[in-house]
């Protein structure tokens, strides 16, 4: 099967940006040594992952890209009248990213419907999104034709899904012990004039980077103070925590790693460090230390300029492109909560207060699918989460959200899947944390998530230990077992946001006839039409920015009555819009064609507009054709019989 390439976004793309290098097959888990320190990371086949397709896909364990990509595949040729698989870009390592449209196309094409879009592996190491995305491919697909619900969504409407944003970050994540946040673009994180000089290393080498505990002595290379207790309230003594008041600290943590580059600091410049949900150009700001006047904003990981990153603009220029879609979701993890607009200011500050509505029913629809704690906007939810009395919001820039609802116009989530194993509180003292998750692990999970304790010879610290919960398939991501409930409770959520988007359809249309003189008749046809879905054509932000055009519907005569020197047939001017309607420009007149433009059409309401025909010694009822068009309502065709 051939992939469809958009030669246009493509091309925009790799104008702007050739990296530097290209790992071939054998290098694809790993970058090059002379650009990212003196690691070489070796390969490394964590058991929680599948790395080569089999004939099943389940979810009891991670997929690593080439599995995700060769199920795109096998979909693609297995239902090529629903499934359609391109590529939408390349990596900063020239990696493609692979998205679906999965839609009836017997129905019409995509773009001609209204649609979704859900994305995953922004974030190198957040993978629990990708899944959610490859999960909810499999339902729709394999619940065509056995799910009312899902074969009327696909029927009418669109769903494009991009599981793998940043394979790159990805496939180093989950081939090496490599636990990196976001791209692999070499970055100066400490400000030393190198790049990713310091990253982390895997001293025992048993694949994963856990952390090391030891006891200051203050001699030698140990120069640190001790900042950490073992918590009193675990009798096993694998927890720590902070020391407090009047405690006298024992231990120092840090992850597995050296001193590379000798700055008497551990692993404080790993691989890349940009983050692409920095760096959409809604709310943008510079880099800390670009501020020329120092009293500015600025924000980590911001990218040298808004879409600086290939990764961000191959979401944004499609998505520019797409204007039929309506609901976003881009998922990271891991907090859990469905995280929403706006991200620099309180929600009612800022948002029309119809669209928030919407929004809050969402947050509402959300927790109920995946128990979440925690739904709301990023400025003051997110930022004040589990404080008993805030006072102030915390702003991010450059965020997803932001540029989802203020630019884009669109119902746009961020959701952080996965809850770090604290599903309750496990032993009943008011309090939901890092004790719950160990007893949640020891009862539910085998005790896989938590490495106990070990005795490790470090290069310069000596005697330490290692050990701690597992970085990548506890803390950042549910261990195996929980990976199914974790990736469909938040795709069903997605689902029901899919289920909610405008749905135009025909509401009937009459045909009245209002004067004759001679052989001439002229008659009022009008058109009604009703938005069936939960959602709008326009939300009021769309409206603003002009990102959505309004809805319209063309009347078009037979082209046979309407041509010559002398017209049977034509649309007249004096017909007089609805309230709230305008005719084109270029419409109407003594033309065979007019449309008419109506606003947005809300949910439940049923819109209509009229048009005058006139007609010259014509016998025969007249066959004119109609057109609805709406931007992100779709399109729908029909008739209408005249005389």
């Amino acid at each position: 099967m051939a992939l469809l390439l958009l030669a246009p976004l493509s091309t925009i793309l790799h104008a702007q940006e050739t990296p530097p290098s290209r790992p071939g097959d054998s290098a694809y888990y790993r970058l090059q040594p002379e650009r990212h320190g003196v690691s070489h990371f070796p390969r490394v086949r964590h058991p929680q992952v599948e790395y080569q397709a089999g004939e099943r896909l389940s979810f009891d364990r991670y997929h690593s890209a080439e599995v995700m990509y060769e199920w795109l595949r096998r979909w693609a040729d297995r239902y090529p009248d629903l499934v359609e698989l391109y590529e939408v870009g390349r990596s900063y390592e020239g990696r493609p990213i692979l998205q679906l449209t999965v839609t009836n196309r017997k129905t019409g094409e995509a773009a001609d419907k209204p649609a979704a879009y859900f994305e995953g592996g922004r974030h190198s190491g957040e993978i629990s999104g990708s899944e959610s995305v490859l999960w909810l491919a499999r339902h729709l697909i394999e619940g065509y034709g056995q799910d009312s619900a899902i074969t009327r969504l696909l029927d009418t409407r669109a769903i494009y899904l991009r599981p793998q944003n940043n394979p790159d970050g990805g496939s180093l994540y989950l081939n090496t012990a490599v636990a990196n946040r976001s791209t692999v673009r070499p970055i100066d994180n400490d400000g030393d004039g190198l790049l990713d000089e310091d990253e982390a290393e895997d001293l025992d080498g048993d694949g994963v980077l856990y952390q090391v505990r030891w006891r200051p002595t203050m001699q030698g290379a140990d120069t640190v103070r001790p900042n950490m207790v073992v918590d009193p309230r675990d009798p096993s003594g694998r927890l720590l925590r902070a020391a407090r008041a009047g405690e006298e600290a024992v231990y120092r943590v840090m992850s597995e790693g050296i001193d590379n580059d000798g700055d008497g600091r551990v692993n404080e410049d790993g691989i890349g460090g940009l983050d692409l949900h920095r760096n959409y150009p809604e709310n943008w700001r510079p880099l800390p230390g670009l501020d020329r006047t120092g009293r500015g904003w600025t924000q980590g990981g911001a990218g040298e300029f808004p879409l600086s990153e290939p990764e961000t603009r191959a979401v944004v220029l499609w998505l520019l492109e797409h204007p039929n879609v309506s609901v976003v979701n881009s998922m990271d993890t891991r907090v859990p909560m469905h995280l929403r607009p706006p991200s620099t200011s309180r929600s009612e500050e800022r948002m029309y207060p119809e669209d928030l509505r919407h929004y809050q029913r969402f947050d509402t629809i959300g927790i109920r699918h995946t128990g979440y704690p925690w739904a709301g906007d990023v400025y003051w939810t997110y930022a004040t989460r589990g404080q008993d009395e805030p006072t102030s919001g915390t702003p991010l820039f450059g965020h997803g959200p932001d540029f989802g609802y203020w630019y884009f116009g669109a119902i746009w989530y961020g959701d952080e899947l996965w809850n770090g194993g604290v599903f309750r509180d496990e032993n009943g003292d008011g309090e939901r944390d890092q004790l719950d998750a160990l007893l949640w692990d020891d009862r539910e999970n085998g005790g896989e998530g938590f490495l106990e304790w070990r005795p490790l010879r470090h290069p310069t610290l000596g005697d330490v230990e290692v050990g701690g919960f597992h970085p990548k398939f506890f803390s950042q991501n549910g261990p195996p077992r929980v990976l199914e409930q974790v990736a469909g409770n938040q795709a069903r959520f997605n689902l029901e946001l899919a289920m909610n988007l405008p749905l135009l359809e025909w509401g009937g249309t009459r045909t009245r006839r209002v004067a004759a003189a001679g052989d001439s008749v002229t008659w009022e046809v009008t058109v009604t039409w009703k938005n069936a879905g939960r959602l709008p054509t326009a939300l009021r932000q769309a409206q603003l920015v002009k990102i959505v055009q309004e809805d319209a519907v063309t009347l078009t005569l037979p082209r046979e009555l309407t041509s010559g020197e002398r017209p049977r047939a034509r649309i007249i001017d004096d017909a007089r819009p609805r309230a709230g309607t305008r005719r084109s420009e270029d419409g109407g007149g003594a033309r065979g064609s007019s449309t008419v433009r109506a606003g947005w059409t809300e949910p439940g309401e049923t819109r209509s507009v009229r048009f005058r025909v006139r007609t010259y010694g014509v016998s025969e009822p007249v066959e004119a054709e109609l057109q609805l068009e709406s931007t992100r309502g779709g399109v729908l065709r029909g008739e209408v019989v005249i005389g």
